[in-house]
């Protein structure tokens, strides 16, 4: 699948398609919307160490670090929890394929935080921004330093537990490790910085009247109109129905780039970001509300297709009569988009 890496001489981001195999992982470009036939590159896993989560990019919350035998760290990004979280256990157990105890055990941890189907992580970060009802923000003091609009971390248990969005000091203490590892929280201060680094999922979130957190977005928020700050929220606001990676044909030059689509709904809107990009910010997106979306035959390239694509198309129309031009990474994969887009057209 896709995953932007970080370059080790030039430390910018570039996105390339991974093959893990029993003992390597490789890498390769994407030109023209076709994989390469020779590889970028490969890691070799014999003696890898994986951390994951890897909190050592404040705005690259999904991160996977690798780091060989010879001291080379390699940062991979995933699109989501649930990606990130697959690929290390897969990656862990090709690591670790002569200790199957091992890697019975990280299934187990893995399947021990799984966030209940019912509660969308949106749903509580709007709730708590709420003017009434929401998490109350006040001025905090650490070690000297004096933060503007924090919360602390008993505080944040106190409601998630009194808006029955968990039932137990631990299950909240849980959900606000996942809506930090999401980047939707941040810590702030000496106390619940360190905390981020234990090796404990559970110890990451510091259940403490003297443990500082905030929003993420709130030291990023730039001055707009209200009209603006209006329309990006609503079109933002919906719940995320699917996301990853897919490649896109430009409007105007044609050519294809990897893009990380998140599809949404309530309302229905298909965002797409520049996963080489430091800032979290669709670099376009549409409403779905009118569309038509259908697979294309791939024997041959379509009309209004360029480039020597490998295949797995498939189209969206819009309202207004614009045409986008997508490529999934397999047939299944590009069956799984079409049936989530349609019901919200």
């Amino acid at each position: 699948g896709f995953l932007p890496l970080q370059g080790h001489v030039v430390r910018n981001w570039k996105v390339r398609w991974f093959v893990l195999l029993q003992d390597k992982l490789l890498y390769y470009k994407i030109e023209g919307g076709k994989k390469e036939p020779t590889p970028k590159g490969r890691i070799l896993l014999d003696g890898c160490t994986i951390t994951c989560p890897c909190l050592e990019y404040e705005n690259r919350p999904l991160l996977i670090k690798l780091k060989t035998k010879t001291n080379t760290d390699y940062f991979l990004e995933c699109c989501s929890r649930e990606e990130r979280d697959s690929w290390a256990l897969d990656i862990t157990g090709a690591i670790h394929a002569g200790h199957p105890v091992q890697v019975q055990e990280l299934h187990r941890m893995k399947n021990s935080f799984k966030l209940l189907e019912n509660i969308s992580l949106h749903n509580i970060v709007e709730r708590m921004y709420d003017s009434s009802t929401g998490i109350k923000l006040t001025r905090n003091l650490d070690q000297g330093n004096r933060y503007k609009e924090t919360f602390t971390g008993s505080a944040l248990v106190d409601w998630l537990i009194s808006n029955s969005f968990a039932v137990s000091r631990f299950e909240a203490v849980t959900l606000a490790s996942m809506l930090m590892d999401e980047n939707f929280l941040r810590p702030v201060g000496v106390r619940s910085t360190e905390a981020t680094r234990s090796s404990d999922p559970s110890e990451k979130f510091l259940d403490d009247s003297t443990a500082l957190y905030m929003f993420a977005e709130s030291s990023k928020k730039n001055t707009t109109s209200k009209e603006e700050v209006h329309f990006n929220i609503s079109e933002l606001s919906g719940t995320i129905v699917k996301q990853g990676f897919l490649v896109k044909q430009g409007h105007k030059r044609k050519n294809w780039k990897v893009r990380k689509f998140v599809l949404r709904a309530d309302p229905a809107f298909l965002h797409y970001y520049d996963p080489t990009k430091e800032d979290n910010k669709p670099v376009g997106g549409f409403s779905l509300r009118g569309c038509l979306v259908s697979a294309l035959e791939d024997n041959g390239v379509p009309a209004g297709v360029k480039g020597n694509v490998q295949g797995n198309l498939f189209k969206i129309i819009t309202k207004n009569d614009i045409h986008y031009y997508i490529q999934a990474s397999s047939k299944a994969e590009r069956v799984q988009w079409i049936e989530a887009i349609k019901p919200l057209t």
